[in-house]
């Protein structure tokens, strides 16, 4: 084990709520009498569920369409990637390059770095667990991005709105993108990385 002191050496544990130093027998918070747990209950189940169900739902978010197009007579919807492939070849690269990062990169990214979390939390690997930490919380920075998205549509459509010759309304791929930002924030909020270090706590 490194040098370094850990809370319940000391008898203590953080409330989840307020963050408040409590002692480890305690079972409410002494500062806003939140239930206290030495780590989030069932974390990992918790993460994987929504994690799998975000994965599930980002099928049709890709596949469906997400807007529907009507500008001078002429109706087209948009999938995400037809939307940034349209946006790009009408000039506006820096719309299009907005949606493809908020709507492919950042939810793959998530994706990708909490299954690994997950994977390498319940093999207790005590690999690169400083790394694995920033991870987290690189996870947590660019889960702000994740919205985007529903807002450059939003914001397409109000512009579009003030032309009397054009509408543009959204589709159901927009929902399905919305569920899957929310259920991967969940996901994100359901790990707790206090178990990468349990490892190292409990292996020696």
């Amino acid at each position: 084990m490194s040098g370094l002191p850990y809370a319940i050496q000391a008898g203590l544990q953080l409330c989840h709520v307020c963050g408040n130093a409590c002692p480890l027998a305690g079972q409410h918070c002494l500062r806003c009498q939140s239930s206290l747990h030495r780590r989030k209950p069932d974390s990992v189940a918790r993460t994987w569920a929504f994690l799998i169900a975000a994965l599930i739902f980002y099928i049709p978010a890709n596949l469906l369409p997400v807007m529907n197009t009507l500008m001078f007579g002429n109706a087209s919807e948009n999938t995400i990637m037809s939307g940034v492939i349209e946006f790009w070849e009408g000039g506006s690269w820096d719309i299009a390059l907005l949606i493809f990062f908020a709507s492919v990169v950042v939810p793959s990214l998530k994706f990708f770095i909490l299954g690994f979390l997950l994977i390498t939390v319940q093999k207790r690997s005590r690999w690169a667990m400083r790394e694995r930490s920033k991870l987290f919380r690189f996870i947590e920075l660019i889960g702000y991005w994740s919205m985007l998205d529903v807002l450059v549509v939003a914001l397409v459509t109000a512009l579009v709105q003030f032309n009397a010759l054009s509408s543009i309304e959204p589709r159901l791929g927009i929902l399905f993108f919305g569920l899957v930002v929310v259920l991967t924030m969940l996901a994100a909020m359901s790990f707790d990385p206090r178990l990468i270090w349990d490892a190292e706590v409990n292996d020696d």
